[in-house]
């Protein structure tokens, strides 16, 4: 059995990264982590488990990922810490206002004197979940909302993109037209040579073979 090669699939760390960008941790962190997941994922693969690369190591190189923050939630946050998180949001808004773009950690970091990591963990302290006002009198009451775990949006990506690879390109064309261009048959039709029946059964052809393939 030959192991995956690593440099292959670092399209798969960027992906990951880029879903928890704006975090409070820099991209380039991120991807370091991710690809340490990347290696992880690679040395324990086995092609005899019957699921394609790509499948088992997403969710390896997000659980790398998320060590980053796994410190720097809500749950038992220091009085110092919540007290550098305050700081922290006051001197990225400043910042902001002068940089006129959101800071980098490692500005943060230089402005507050305190090192990337410590900042990188203040900053998560404060972000809110995401959630809705509730109906209460109030008006201090909140409900949160379930969000889809990343792992299963990315997954999804990747197999998508795995089928459309493995396609002709006059049907990878097709699909990417009428799905990523919103164009009509019609005008779908002008654009590949084709009739509008010819690409209305096509389409139908190759959304059944799509479907069959990501259900696998």
């Amino acid at each position: 059995m030959s192991k995956p090669i690593p440099e292959e699939n670092l399209g798969l760390v960027h992906l990951c990264a880029n879903k928890f960008r704006g975090r409070g941790i820099e991209y380039d962190d991120l991807y370091s982590a991710g690809c340490i997941g990347l290696l992880k994922a690679a040395e324990a693969f086995d092609d005899a488990r019957g699921v394609k690369f790509s499948t088992y190591a997403v969710p390896v190189i997000l659980g790398e990922i998320k060590r980053l923050f796994r410190d720097g939630g809500t749950i038992k946050v220091s009085r110092s810490l919540k007290e550098l998180s305050l700081k922290a949001v006051r001197t990225r808004d400043e910042l902001s206002k002068s940089l006129g773009r959101e800071p980098t950690v490692s500005e943060l970091s230089k402005k507050l004197d305190v090192d990337e990591y410590t900042v990188a963990e203040a900053i998560s302290v404060s972000m809110p979940p995401v959630s809705l006002t509730d109906n209460s009198e109030e008006g201090g009451g909140q409900i949160d909302i379930a969000m889809p775990s990343p792992e299963f949006e990315i997954s999804d990506t990747v197999a998508l993109h795995q089928v459309l690879d493995n396609m002709d390109e006059k049907d990878r064309q097709l699909i990417f037209l009428r799905y990523y261009k919103n164009f009509t048959q019609s005008v779908t039709a002008k654009a590949l040579g084709m009739t509008q029946v010819q690409v209305s059964r096509r389409e139908k052809k190759l959304l059944s073979f799509m479907r069959e393939q990501l259900l696998l």
